[in-house]
């Protein structure tokens, strides 16, 4: 009887402490009725979740998927992590100099002026629980903080993995944001955050926003009005992906985005394995000026859903941007190859095929 009790009581704990954690506001919320049924509306959702444009299944090596699960929580090789300190610049964000710009901070996160416009992409600046329980950033490479970011005139998130939607960064910056875009779904952790509700856009594939310069709201256009008609904008893009926050599989989208800003475009590329996007987006949009793609943490055990280092040069002379920076890698370790590959992969490409990849250490001040 002793035993039964003691067991108990210890599952009692186990319970009360899940409950406890799960709670945590870093998880969000169910989505309201009225953002439930636009999300049940769009094209992309499908027998109860959203889909890619192609099927996707996310792991595809030879192994089931749990023992690739396995196989990467126990991988301990030591050149995933760097042994030295990385090389970082601190530059100060708050009197950044006029004209096109961009910075990156590690992984995805970025700030990029492009006109009058001040857009911050995924900032991940925190370490707080529980994001601190599955990423830890390397040496040298947590420099900024919410701290240091100036006022943000457009807040883009992707999705809503842990690696791109912070809950302790986004808490911290939120009176510096004026306005959020973000993918179906994605607006409901914004809300819940604190957000005010009419400074989020939450998109489908193929939808726009138009970025008032007078006012602090947005304005969600008609897909028949043609992004060349508009001032400041910002267009929601297919990329091939998945959302999982914590059980639930597929239940807001991912997306990357197109901004322009008269007639000089920005391409944010999101997370997102090889399809024929980019092709598409490029007969579709034009000729980018620079182009955000993913570079880092994949494997071929999950190559649908990340860029293969073959699959970025594809995609990188699919699009043909006229300038490239590559993000995803130097600061966390969320698959087993190298953490210096990446780069490596970069150099290669830009100078085999002749692109203009415009990389440089976390923090420093990259014109384009």
């Amino acid at each position: 009887m002793k035993i039964i009790l003691t067991l108990l009581a210890v599952i009692a704990v186990a319970v009360i402490a899940a409950v406890l954690v799960l709670s945590h506001p870093a998880f969000g919320r169910r989505p309201s009725p009225q953002r439930r049924a636009r999300i049940e509306a769009s094209h992309n959702w499908r027998d109860g979740m959203f889909r890619n444009q192609i099927p996707t299944p996310q792991f595809t090596g030879d192994k089931s998927s749990i023992r690739t699960l396995w196989n990467f929580l126990t991988d301990n090789k030591t050149q995933r992590i760097p042994h030295e300190p990385l090389n970082a610049v601190h530059t100060d964000l708050n009197n950044l100099p006029e004209g096109d710009l961009l910075v990156w901070f590690g992984h995805s996160s970025y700030l990029f002026k492009l006109g009058s416009n001040t857009f911050l992409v995924d900032p991940v600046l925190k370490m707080e629980f529980p994001a601190s329980l599955m990423m830890k950033p390397f040496r040298g490479t947590d420099i900024y903080t919410p701290d240091d970011m100036p006022h943000i005139d457009c807040l883009i998130i992707t999705h809503e993995h842990w690696d791109h939607l912070d809950y302790a960064t986004l808490r911290d910056i939120r009176h510096k944001v004026s306005r959020v875009v973000c993918p179906l779904g994605v607006g409901e952790y914004l809300e819940y955050w604190g957000y005010p509700k009419d400074s989020i856009a939450e998109l489908d594939w193929y939808e726009e926003v138009s970025l008032s310069s007078s006012i602090n709201t947005l304005q969600t256009l008609q897909t028949s009005q043609t992004l060349q008609t508009l001032q400041t904008s910002i267009t929601c893009l297919p990329t091939r992906h998945f959302s999982n926050r914590l059980f639930s599989r597929n239940q807001t989208l991912w997306a990357s985005f197109l901004v322009q800003v008269a007639e000089k475009k920005v391409y944010v590329g999101g997370d997102g394995g090889y399809d024929g996007r980019f092709r598409e987006i490029r007969r579709k949009y034009g000729q980018v000026d620079l182009a955000f793609f993913e570079n880092g943490q994949y494997n071929k055990d999950w190559a649908n859903i990340h860029l293969m280092p073959q699959d970025l040069e594809k995609a990188i002379l699919e699009l043909d941007a006229k300038q490239v920076f590559t993000v995803h890698h130097d600061k966390f370790s969320l698959a087993p190859h190298a953490w210096y590959e990446p780069d490596s992969v970069a150099k290669t490409i830009a100078e085999s095929r002749n692109v203009c990849i415009l990389d440089q250490p976390i923090g420093t001040l990259v014109r384009f």
